[in-house]
C-alpha cells in the first residue's frame, strides 16, 4: 500500500475512537506545551538580562575607587577616591575606547516651586547619553561648552518630572539643588526599574564640573564610565586602563591599586549561564511529560493491536505483508504523537503569551524550539509505537483468525 493509503487508514482508526485518541494525546500535548513554555521563559530571561545590561551601558567598563590605606587603616572599596576627570581624559585617548564620562553622585533634596523631592543627582559628561544608550523624550542634553563653564543646567528623569512638575512641562523651569538654581533643558526618556529594582528615572543629570564645584566642592570623582568600541574590545580596554592609571597614580611594585576596573560582561555572562541552566532544568522536567505521553501511546497501541487481532489476521491471510502491517501501526502512533505535538505547540504559544501578559515577563519563543518540540513528539511516537507495531506484524494469521 502507498504511504497516503496507510496514513488514511491510520487516521480513520484513530477517528473511530476519538475520546481515547484525545486522552492518549494528552500526555504529548502537555509535554510539548510545557517544553515550549519553559524554553520561552528561559529565552525571555536571557533577553531581559541582556536588555538590563545594555540599559546600564554600551560595552561598559567601570573604574571605581579601590582600597586606600590611611594611617594604617584600610578603607573599603570606594570609601576614598583618587580618581580625577584628568584620568578620564587620559583613558579616552586609549585605542578601542569610544567614550568616557566622569561620574559624580549626590543624593539630596531638590525643590521646584512648592514641590520637593529627594533624588539622585548625577554629574556627567555629554557622552552620558551615548554610554548609557539613553535617549531624551524632550529638550536637549548639555554640551562640552556647558561642562567647561560649569553651567547650571540639568536634565531630569521622568520620575523627578512627575513629582516636581506634575501635569506640566519642566523645560525652562528652575530646580533648586542644594539651594543652587539649575535650569531644566531636557527630559530623559522613561526607562523603568533596573535589574536591581531601582527606579532609573529617579535621577537628575548635570555637568560633572557643576556637580564638583557647586555641590560637592571636591576635586575627585566617584567613578569613570568607559564605553569600548565593540564587545570584543572590552577585555583589551580593561587591560590597558590598569597600567595607565597605575602610572598616573604612581603605583609601583607591590603597592595595591587604589582603583578597581570592572566590566559588566562577566555579570551578563554569569546571569545568562544561570538562565540557561534553569531553562534546561525546566525543559528536562517538562520532557518527563513527553515520556509519560509516549508510554500512554504504547499502551493504547497495544490495546488497539489486541482489539484488531482478527482484522490483522484477515489482512495477513489475504496477502498483506508483515512490513505493511508494521508501517500501518507505526504510522498510527506517529500520527497520534504528531497531532498531539501540533496541539501542544499551539497550547505552548498561548501559555507563553499568558505568562507574558499576567507575569509581566518578556515572551521569546525561538523558532528552533518549536521545530525540536514537534520532531521530538514525532520521534516519541516512533519509539513507543514500534513495539506494538512489531507485535502486530508478527502475529500468526491462524491464531489471529481464531482470536475471540
Amino acid at each position: 500500500m502507498s504511504l497516503r493509503t496507510l496514513i488514511t487508514i491510520a487516521w480513520r482508526a484513530l477517528v473511530r475512537n476519538r475520546v481515547r485518541s484525545l486522552l492518549t494525546m494528552l500526555g504529548v500535548i502537555i509535554g510539548v506545551a510545557a517544553v515550549v513554555i519553559t524554553v520561552s521563559i528561559g529565552a525571555g530571561a536571557r533577553a531581559s538580562i541582556a536588555a538590563q545590561i545594555n540599559g546600564i551601558g554600551s560595552n561598559l567598563v567601570i573604574v571605581i575607587p579601590g582600597n586606600v590605606t590611611l594611617n594604617g587603616v584600610r578603607t573599603g572599596s570606594g570609601a576614598a577616591s583618587t580618581l580625577t576627570p584628568d584620568d578620564g581624559l587620559a583613558i579616552a585617548k586609549l585605542p578601542h575606547v569610544a567614550a568616557v564620562t566622569p561620574a559624580v553622585q549626590v543624593r539630596t533634596q531638590v525643590v521646584a516651586g512648592e514641590n520637593n523631592w529627594s533624588t539622585s543627582v548625577a554629574g556627567a559628561a555629554p557622552t552620558f547619553t551615548y554610554i548609557r544608550e539613553w535617549a531624551l523624550s524632550s529638550g536637549s542634553f548639555f554640551t562640552d561648552a556647558d561642562v567647561a563653564q560649569s553651567a547650571k543646567v540639568c536634565v531630569l528623569g521622568q520620575t523627578v518630572v512627575d513629582n516636581l512638575f506634575p501635569g506640566g512641562s519642566p523645560l525652562g523651569k528652575t530646580v533648586l539643588i542644594r539651594n543652587v538654581p539649575f535650569t531644566v533643558i531636557g527630559v530623559l526618556a522613561a526607562r523603568g526599574q533596573s535589574a536591581a529594582g531601582q527606579d532609573q528615572d529617579d535621577a537628575i543629570v548635570i555637568p560633572y564640573t557643576a556637580a564638583m564645584e557647586r555641590l560637592t566642592g571636591n576635586r575627585f570623582i566617584n567613578a569613570l564610565a568607559i564605553s569600548a568600541d565593540d564587545v570584543s574590545s572590552i577585555v583589551p580596554v580593561e587591560n590597558e586602563i590598569t597600567p595607565l592609571l597605575e602610572q598616573r597614580h604612581r603605583i609601583v611594585g607591590t603597592q595595591e591599586d587604589d582603583f578597581s576596573v570592572r566590566s559588566l560582561q562577566d555579570i551578563a555572562n554569569a546571569a545568562s549561564a544561570t538562565a540557561s541552566v534553569m531553562e534546561y532544568l525546566l525543559a528536562g522536567v517538562a520532557a518527563v511529560s513527553l515520556l509519560v505521553g509516549g508510554i500512554g501511546i504504547m499502551n493504547i497501541m497495544l490495546v488497539s493491536v489486541t482489539e484488531r487481532t482478527r482484522e490483522i489476521g484477515l489482512r495477513i491471510a489475504v496477502g498483506a505483508r508483515s512490513s505493511a502491517i508494521l508501517e500501518q501501526f507505526l504510522i498510527e502512533a506517529v500520527v497520534l504523537s504528531s497531532a498531539g505535538g501540533a496541539l501542544g505547540i499551539a497550547l505552548g504559544v498561548l501559555g507563553s503569551g499568558a505568562v507574558s501578559v499576567f507575569g509581566k515577563w518578556p515572551m521569546v519563543i525561538p523558532p528552533e524550539s518549536i521545530v525540536l518540540a514537534f520532531v521530538f513528539a514525532a520521534l516519541t511516537g516512533v519509539f513507543f509505537g514500534y513495539y506494538p507495531a512489531s507485535k502486530a506484524a508478527h502475529l500468526n494469521p491462524i491464531d489471529a483468525l481464531r482470536f475471540e
